[in-house]
């Protein structure tokens, strides 16, 4: 008797892990697109491009909230993630010509683009869940879909890679649209099969950037997470800004250096997940929370010395020379994504559910954009002064120094819930 009902939502979980695995890598196909143009236009033009993305994101923030607050979650869906497809197809003929209309121009258009496309397409993919699944469900469920995603931010870098030198760049917005279009028809089956015909959007998100912002600054953990994202995104904007201006110099053929960071990323995304996997859920469980959210800290800091004593020099790795600046990217985002972002949200789940969401939400926007803004703009002010790689290098890991004490207090934090009394509406 049981059995269709359990069949039916074991379909709609495969639908959503599926969705969400074409979601991702439509995503990761464009990420090395947009990096490349950074590449081409060097680390001075990032304040601006981080300027741009900073006023654009505090603009739309509230009016997706609105948007998903007064219409059917379902027809924004549909609305947006074809908006988004039209405008990739949109984009290739500038693509065509990007090297006539100069990487600092449309990267200060796309570099924005992708971020608006960030926000929208992740953000109502979760919110789509949150209508699909009960609370109940989405604790056994989400790890699932996450892996789905996981292996999306492994395959859109693979896909860029293999098709990029032999179709140009240009091709991978036509590859990126079309797994997006496939991620919005199994959306839409997944809710029909979830719902049928009447399916509901959900409570309203509600929220405001005002309330998320009181609420990070009254909460002690909350303070803690807001001034570790702003150091964290010091030391990853800072090797990011570092290694587009060693594509720059290194790469001037656009499909090359397209293919570079499609490496990149791959690199990146397999030693996050493969912390998922194995290293990470071992120290949450027999080490605790604290440690998987310090460790990161600590290993920046070993990395960040290393690019202190050494600057912008090349280091072997398993008998292969490799920019030294690289291992530091990979090293420093791959920990963020495979053991410090897990680490943090399992703490915000020990936080009550309003300031939980109004202030994260804060935090991972918001601030993490200003941040960048700051950094770049500091990193262009100390290269005016004279500071060299090897400097930066000493001035972050100074900063992730000061980064593993902030994560240890926030780990620790007194307005913290036991971990043993995690609350059931988390």
């Amino acid at each position: 008797m049981n059995a269709r009902p359990h069949a039916a939502r074991g379909t709609t979980l495969a639908l959503c892990v599926i969705a969400f695995f074409l979601v991702l890598t439509s995503y990761y196909v464009l990420r090395p697109v947009r990096d490349q143009l950074v590449g081409a236009a060097g680390s001075a033009s990032l304040a601006t491009f981080y300027a741009i993305v900073f006023v654009v994101m505090l603009a739309l923030t509230p009016v997706f909230g609105w948007l998903v607050s007064h219409f059917p979650r379902r027809r924004v869906l549909l609305g947006s993630y074809l908006f988004f497809v039209v405008c990739l197809v949109a984009f290739v003929p500038a693509f065509v010509a990007q090297d006539r209309i100069g990487a600092a121009v449309l990267g200060n258009v796309f570099f924005v683009w992708v971020s608006v496309f960030n926000l929208f397409v992740v953000s109502l993919f979760w919110s789509v869940m949150a209508d699909v699944f009960s609370n109940v469900e989405a604790r056994l469920v989400f790890p699932f879909i996450a892996f789905g995603g996981m292996a999306g931010a492994l395959v859109g870098p693979l896909l860029t890679r293999t098709l990029v030198v032999r179709l140009g760049v240009p091709s991978m917005l036509v590859v990126s649209a079309v797994t997006l279009l496939l991620a919005l028809g199994a959306l839409l089956a997944a809710t029909r099969h979830a719902h049928g015909n009447d399916y509901s959007d959900g409570a309203p998100m509600g929220g405001s950037i005002i309330e998320g912002a009181k609420a990070a600054f009254a909460q002690p953990f909350l303070r803690y997470m807001g001034l570790l994202m702003l150091l964290s995104d010091g030391i990853a904007t800072m090797a990011y800004a570092l290694m587009a201006d060693y594509t720059k110099a290194h790469f001037a053929d656009n499909a090359a250096r397209t293919a570079f960071y499609a490496d990149l990323d791959l690199w990146i995304n397999g030693l996050g997940a493969l912390l998922q996997l194995t290293l990470t859920p071992l120290i949450l469980r027999s080490l605790g929370t604290a440690w998987a959210l310090v460790l990161p800290s600590l290993v920046n800091l070993c990395l960040l010395g290393w690019l202190a004593l050494h600057g912008p020099t090349d280091a072997m790795l398993f008998g292969v020379a490799v920019p030294l600046i690289a291992i530091v990217q990979v090293g420093t985002r791959g920990l963020t994504y495979g053991m410090a972002k897990p680490a943090s949200d399992a703490l915000y789940t020990r936080m009550p559910r309003e300031a939980r969401y109004k202030g994260k939400n804060f935090i991972e926007t918001t601030v993490w954009r200003f941040g960048d803004l700051l950094v770049t703009s500091g990193l262009n002010g100390l290269r005016a002064a004279g500071v060299g790689i090897a400097g930066i290098g000493l001035i972050c890991a100074g900063l992730a120094a000061v980064a593993t004490e902030v994560a240890r207090r926030a780990a620790t934090s007194p307005d913290l819930a036991p971990e043993s009394k995690i609350r059931d509406d988390a």
